[in-house]
């Protein structure tokens, strides 16, 4: 028997949390909550949305667990305050972890976690709380990724690297073996780091520029 589960949020994270519980997981989807304020409709995927001012009494801790599907708005600061908020009223985070992720840590990973498909996590890793890994990253062996942290997709993460909490890692970024991210420490798309990041500190790939040259000159393509 599946355990009954209610989402936070009616967004796209929310419905994509849906999808991947539904089809790959030990829970059932019975609902969504957000904040009173932020209904715009009550029903969303099919099933109910309600206030979460109403979710202990509709839906108790006691009987019930709950997924704070939010993205990485203000450095992950809404989805951290919502897990507190959560933890508060008695309810137990439930993490996803894809049946398509090769996890090789013996489960160190903490609550309210997203772990999607083709992540490969290798032993001796360790992942807090309300941390989300999108689809196909590398994290390398004896790293350490703190609470409330949001890696994008493929994100190549050496051994022995520590991120701090309410981090954001962007597409294609690679960070060297045993540096340190402090909290609050953007890396953007493709960037490479080679040595630590202070924390609230910034790091930007480069973009590619538009050739002066117009496709339609390209003869070989």
């Amino acid at each position: 028997m599946k355990k009954p589960l209610v989402i936070f949020g009616s967004g796209e994270i929310a419905q994509i949390a849906h999808y991947y519980f539904k089809t790959d997981s030990s829970y059932e989807v019975v609902a969504f909550t957000v904040d009173a304020n932020y209904i715009k409709k009550f029903e969303f995927c099919g099933l109910p949305v309600i206030a979460f001012e109403e979710l202990t009494r509709r839906y108790p801790p006691e009987f019930y667990e709950i997924f704070i599907a939010l993205s990485y708005s203000n450095l992950n600061a809404l989805r951290k305050e919502k897990f507190f908020a959560v933890k508060e009223m008695g309810y137990k985070p439930a993490s996803f972890i894809s049946s398509r992720a090769t996890i090789l840590n013996d489960g160190q990973i903490g609550e309210n976690c997203f772990i999607f498909e083709d992540n490969t996590i290798q032993p001796f890793v360790t992942i807090g709380n309300n941390v989300t890994l999108w689809s196909g990253n590398h994290i390398g062996h004896h790293s350490v990724i703190h609470d409330h942290t949001f890696i994008a997709s493929h994100v190549v993460i050496s051994g022995g690297v520590e991120i701090g909490e309410q981090c954001f890692i962007g597409v294609n970024a690679t960070l060297r073996d045993h540096i340190k991210i402090g909290d609050k420490c953007v890396v953007g798309a493709g960037a490479l780091l080679l040595g630590d990041a202070e924390p609230e500190g910034v790091y930007l790939g480069t973009a590619s520029e538009r050739s002066k040259v117009p496709s339609t000159r390209l003869r070989n393509i």
